[in-house]
């Protein structure tokens, strides 16, 4: 996998949670989110419990809740749309903060809500307590296709260096006094976005051919072997199966 990569979302620390192998830690994140999008929407109390197992989860790492409510707003598009479920979707109507609104989008607004934030939350301390190269070890170890593990790897990690690219050829039209300030200099623009295209592809050729040069055969060599003992497996499953029983309450209350 190469060399480790930081991301903005990863806190460094040492707590139960960032030391459980990324593997038990994605394994236990999927079967949460699997649990909450299969719970009643009736059921509200659910919904609360599984905050409070997600706060609980976010103390043992450490993770303060400021961090944690600024990585919520990436989930702002959907909230948008959840608002707009109440005036859109037909149905019996009723009267709220003096606004006629149909009773099945409050409840499918309230169900958007409340599971995507459960399911955003619970990634956020994934990306909070892991590093991203051990994401990519632990989806290996999990046995997702190697290929789509490769093209995970390289999008990450060429991300960066074509924001870098971006960022020089910007830095080079202001320097000639170029500023976008309309739509007459979208050609412009265009045309950049094409040289950078055919910069990247061409990086992109270079790259391969050095990595078959060097014996690359269609997989990457795993270079550390990421294990989990009997414990640490114990420890990721209290999260799901927590949630699971809880969820078999919601159906049968």
């Amino acid at each position: 996998m190469g060399a480790g990569h930081t991301h903005k979302p990863y806190r460094h620390g040492h707590s139960p949670v960032h030391d459980l192998p990324p593997h038990c830690k994605l394994a236990a994140v999927f079967g949460f989110v699997l649990v909450v999008v299969s719970t009643p929407r009736e059921a509200v109390w659910a919904f609360a419990l599984y905050a409070v197992l997600l706060a609980a989860v976010a103390a043992l790492a450490r993770i303060p809740a400021g961090f944690l409510l600024r990585r919520l707003l990436i989930e702002i598009p959907f909230v948008a749309f959840a608002v707009l479920m109440p005036f859109v979707v037909p149905g019996e109507q009723v009267r709220v903060l003096g606004l006629s609104v149909s009773v099945p989008g409050l409840w499918g607004a309230w169900n958007v809500l409340a599971k995507g934030t459960l399911g955003v939350a619970a990634s956020v301390i994934l990306a909070s307590t892991t590093e991203l190269r051990s994401l990519l070890l632990g989806l290996q170890r999990l046995k997702l296709p190697p290929m789509l593990v490769q093209i995970a790897s390289f999008m990450i990690r060429y991300g960066d260096v074509i924001t870098d690219e971006m960022r020089r050829m910007s830095i080079a039209r202001r320097s000639r006094g170029f500023e976008a300030r309309g739509i007459r200099h979208w050609g412009v623009l265009g045309k950049s976005a094409g040289a950078l295209f055919i910069r990247s592809y061409e990086r992109g050729e270079r790259v391969h051919l050095a990595m078959v040069s060097r014996g690359y055969t269609g997989t990457m060599p795993v270079i550390d072997e990421v294990t989990a003992s009997r414990a640490q497996w114990t420890c990721a499953a209290a999260l799901p199966l927590t949630a699971l029983a809880v969820c078999l309450l919601g159906w049968t209350l």
